[in-house]
């Protein structure tokens, strides 16, 4: 399906994505709260595009451990996410920093997201690119870590993601929208933002929260 990233980036949040997904069962599409936003001015919505990584304890000679990664950041697409599963942050893997960055933007991504660290986080601030992250730290992941397997399902940060989910994320954390499931989520989640707008003018007229809730049924 073909969504205006624009328009829901700018009207949706995740709060009401994630409200939207619990009641029609989708209970565990919000990311763990250890995923933090770079820059909690910025809001990012794309598709997924996935990198596994697993920890490696050495380099052999001639082998060029960033390979698998630089061809997920060379195939990236108008409108991809970079979703970037570590199996958590640790003090050994920082797979993110300034130059992937950059080279995401080049290719007219939307941002990336990583339960694992990231680095050069004034440089990242100051391209204002939405990067999510598990923590930062200075270690480069080459000889701790390296990108098994791009393109596949992946958990991150407690979240099953596979290519071409619905990646949101803003100042209140990641959820990820199931591709299959994201026309209707994005249309009830609409539908509900114009509720809370209501019950949010009418809570500003003086009206007690129990009688706007009965009437709109939105909180």
């Amino acid at each position: 399906m073909t969504l205006d990233i624009s328009e829901c980036k700018a009207l949706l949040y995740t709060a009401v994505l994630s409200d939207v997904m619990d009641d029609l069962g989708l209970m565990n599409q919000a990311m763990k709260p250890f995923v933090r936003p770079l820059d909690d001015g910025l809001v990012m919505m794309g598709r997924a595009r996935t990198g596994l990584y697993m920890p490696v304890y050495d380099i052999e000679a001639g082998d060029n451990p960033y390979d698998l990664e630089i061809d997920l950041l060379d195939d990236l697409k108008e409108g991809d996410v970079a979703v970037v599963a570590c199996n958590g942050p640790t003090s050994r893997i920082a797979p993110w920093g300034e130059l992937l960055s950059t080279a995401a933007r080049c290719r007219g991504a939307e941002g990336c997201v990583t339960d694992g660290l990231i680095r050069d986080i004034r440089k990242i601030r100051e391209m204002k690119f939405p990067v999510f992250h598990g923590g930062i730290g200075p270690l480069d992941s080459k000889g701790r870590a390296r990108m098994m397997k791009m393109d596949v399902p992946v958990e991150c940060a407690g979240v099953r993601v596979r290519p071409g989910d619905f990646v949101f994320g803003d100042a209140d954390g990641v959820v990820v929208v199931p591709e299959e499931r994201a026309e209707d989520v994005i249309a009830r989640a609409k539908r509900k933002v114009t509720g809370e707008n209501h019950t949010r003018d009418e809570l500003l007229k003086g009206h007690l929260l129990r009688e706007v809730y009965e009437k709109f049924g939105v909180l």
